[in-house]
């Protein structure tokens, strides 16, 4: 049985919603029924173009539209009121990442959806990738066995064009944060959704290129709930040649290295804690067999975000990616900022009020004590 799906965009002016108007229309049972934007000289045209009402309200549009399912493609802050708006009137919700700048009120976003039996989606469309689908039929299947390290790397470079582009970008009331809340929290997601979700966090933030208030560069040391290490590092400071992304688990019966759309997976042929214990040669390691996978393409991208919501909604159950699975990234990236800025480590769950505090007083324009990031350098 086909469903069709009423569907009304908030944020029509951003540039993001290219993409997504480009998904939605290869749904052929979709149908936008409104678009609102606060500046009405952007989002007026695209709801033009697309041919159907504008509103300068997000919720006089839910109100007189009715739709099925709430697209928000504001900046973050805006997101978890907009997102309870339409819970409150009947609409399931699909948001761009992040879906907050602070894990309270990504909470808050969770337990109204929940009250409203409604679905909440969170935009991390790289889940889909076939690269990193196959990663994790891989882990699932033991492939790995317990996991012993996690390191994740990407390069996010971008100009000061970039910046200047939307001065909202790399502001902590415009965004909460910089590169780790635009940019690397996909990286975060992919690092979260492969290992799980790290239970303490060092970080280190620093401005180091770009004119802006908050972090280009971040970095993280990790540990996992069964000890395993992890490190983590993003910048739109840094370019890179060959693999701009690579993640690597080392497990005890494996390994798997992600860079770009390649795979290679190293299996040991016994275990290497059993190994390690039961060998008598000082200097031995396991013998290994490797083999390398090419899995080129995004996956559908936004549309195949599109598809598994409309398929959690006909089957009753939870898009891929709903609030609690995207809330890991936003926890550690919040975590991530919280350690660099009090200069001792985080543990998770976090601690909402002191993160709120922070937050707040970087919003404020005061650095927090002990510790004070580098100086922005001037372009």
């Amino acid at each position: 049985m086909t469903h069709s799906f009423r569907y009304a965009i908030v944020g029509a002016g951003a540039g993001i919603v290219e993409a997504h108007l480009r998904a939605l229309s290869q749904l052929p049972a979709a149908r936008i029924v409104g678009m609102s934007d606060v500046i009405p000289e952007r989002g007026q045209p695209r709801a033009a173009v697309v041919g159907c009402p504008f509103f300068t309200d997000h919720c006089s549009m839910i109100e007189a539209t009715r739709p099925d399912i709430v697209v928000i493609c504001t900046p973050h802050p805006f997101h978890p009121q907009i997102a309870m708006d339409a819970f409150a009137r009947g609409a399931h919700v699909l948001t761009e990442k992040p879906m907050a700048i602070q894990v309270a009120d990504a909470d808050a976003m969770i337990a109204a959806a929940d009250a409203a039996s409604r679905l909440l989606a969170v935009n991390f469309q790289q889940r889909f990738r076939p690269v990193i689908e196959r990663a994790a039929r891989f882990i699932a299947e033991g492939e790995l066995g317990e996991l012993v390290r996690a390191q994740v790397s990407e390069s996010w470079y971008r100009t000061a064009a970039y910046y200047r582009q939307a001065p909202w970008r790399g502001t902590w009331r415009g965004e909460g944060g910089a590169v780790l809340m635009n940019q690397a929290v996909h990286t975060l997601d992919l690092l979260c959704h492969l290992a799980g979700q790290p239970v303490k966090v060092w970080g280190w933030t620093r401005t180091r290129l770009h004119a802006i208030e908050c972090e280009d560069t971040a970095q993280a040391m990790l540990e996992f709930a069964n000890g395993a290490a992890g490190y983590f590092s993003s910048s739109t400071a840094e370019a890179v040649s060959g693999a701009r992304q690579r993640i690597l688990l080392v497990g005890e019966r494996g390994m798997l290295e992600i860079a770009d759309a390649r795979i290679t997976l190293t299996n040991f042929k016994r275990d290497v804690r059993e190994f390690a214990m039961n060998v008598p040669e000082p200097y031995a390691s396991p013998e290994m067999s490797t083999d390398e996978f090419e899995l080129p393409g995004d996956g559908g991208g936004h549309l195949a975000v599109y598809r598994d919501l409309e398929a959690a909604i006909a089957e009753g159950r939870q898009p891929r990616i709903n609030g609690q699975q995207a809330l890991m990234s936003l926890e550690l990236a919040n975590a991530i900022t919280y350690s660099a800025h009090v200069g001792q480590p985080a543990t998770l769950p976090l601690d909402r009020r002191a993160y709120a505090a922070l937050l707040e007083r970087l919003q404020a324009g005061a650095v927090p004590l002990p510790y004070s990031p580098l100086p922005t350098r001037e372009l």
